[in-house]
């Protein structure tokens, strides 16, 4: 009910913000013009060299003929940087893919602008709400990952809370949870779903901390842990053949929607108007899914033939960080995983 009014609304103020209940073609083609008259646009984003982000740039240069430029880096290190450049009003990227909380943060510092509009976000799943400052590009998944030859099949975590068998202890590997990351997802969801006693319980454990998110998913595969609790999917997905094996919990996953949003001051705004919705083309979409990375657009788990790949794609979703609770959770987890 809540996403249902959130959306009305969210759409009701696109519809204010654009004059029409969609974008005429005649305008679209107008932003595509002056897009490829700007012939660049500088992306901010966190896929850490991931292929499938790769695919997807290089089918949009190929398409528009607009080059794209990136910063790729840690969720914090992003935010940082749109900080330090909005503050001293040197406005050099065009877009970034945040997530919501993020994004919501700097709308109340004034770094983010009104993105307009793209005629693909009618497509988008309604579980994932569009507002006038950002638009749903892919989501985040972020489960398990265990070693099958050091851990039996019978003693394979089902559900969250059998991380907290005593067994585990010392064995656990994660995501920093005091820092902004798919560890702070974990923490920050887990904490809301079980309350301060499983996050505690959790701290007695002795989780190995590693940032590195590749690093750690190769180091499950070798040996060095049994178990990696803040695995993100699409990094998993070129494991295969090796001893790994993905736990999807039963209880659900945590997750970032990442989404895309238009700087202030951004210098090539057409060019990122138009990359926003390559992100919402079907291709767009299927070449996530393919690498197991989460997606929001209406259709595309349908389309999925590999058993592995629909069942990533199919994913339960338990939460994500809710914009209100960032403070509080990041206190939580710096007070309590110590």
């Amino acid at each position: 009910m809540f996403h249902s009014m959130y959306r009305g609304l969210a759409l009701a103020s696109l519809v204010a913000l654009t004059g029409a209940p969609a974008l005429a073609q005649s305008d679209w083609d107008k932003v595509i013009a002056d897009a490829k008259k700007e012939g660049t646009v500088l992306v901010y984003h966190a896929q850490l060299g991931a292929p499938h982000w790769r695919i997807v740039v290089n089918a949009f240069t190929a398409k528009y003929g607009i080059k794209v430029q990136e910063y790729d880096a840690r969720a914090s290190e992003l935010t940082e940087r749109v900080r330090v450049e909005q503050t001293s009003q040197r406005y050099i990227s065009d877009i970034e893919f945040h997530g919501r909380a993020s994004i919501l943060e700097q709308q109340e510092t004034n770094f983010i602008a009104r993105h307009g509009g793209v005629p693909n976000m009618g497509n988008i799943r309604p579980e994932f709400p569009i507002d006038e400052y950002s638009i749903p590009a892919w989501v985040q998944n972020v489960c398990m990952l265990v070693n099958t030859a050091l851990v039996k099949e019978a003693d394979h975590p089902r559900e969250w809370k059998d991380i907290l068998d005593p067994k585990w202890k010392g064995k656990i590997l994660s995501d920093d949870m005091r820092a902004v990351g798919s560890g702070q997802t974990v923490f920050a969801v887990l904490y809301k779903q079980y309350g301060q006693s499983f996050a505690e319980r959790l701290a007695q454990q002795d989780i190995v901390i590693n940032r590195d998110l590749r690093a750690n998913s190769r180091r499950v595969a070798r040996g060095e842990n049994p178990l990696f609790i803040s695995q993100i999917l699409a990094f998993a997905s070129d494991l295969k053949g090796l001893p790994v094996k993905v736990i999807l919990p039963t209880d659900g996953c945590p997750y970032t929607a990442i989404r895309g949003a238009i700087l202030r001051g951004a210098p090539h705004p057409n060019a990122a108007r138009v990359f926003i919705n390559h992100f919402l083309d079907m291709e767009s979409q299927l070449a996530y899914a393919n690498a197991w990375m989460g997606t929001v657009l209406k259709g595309v788990a349908e389309r999925l033939t590999d058993p592995d790949t629909k069942r990533m794609a199919e994913v339960k979703l338990m939460g994500e960080v809710a914009f209100v609770d960032r403070v509080t959770m990041l206190k939580a987890a710096t007070d309590i995983m110590k």
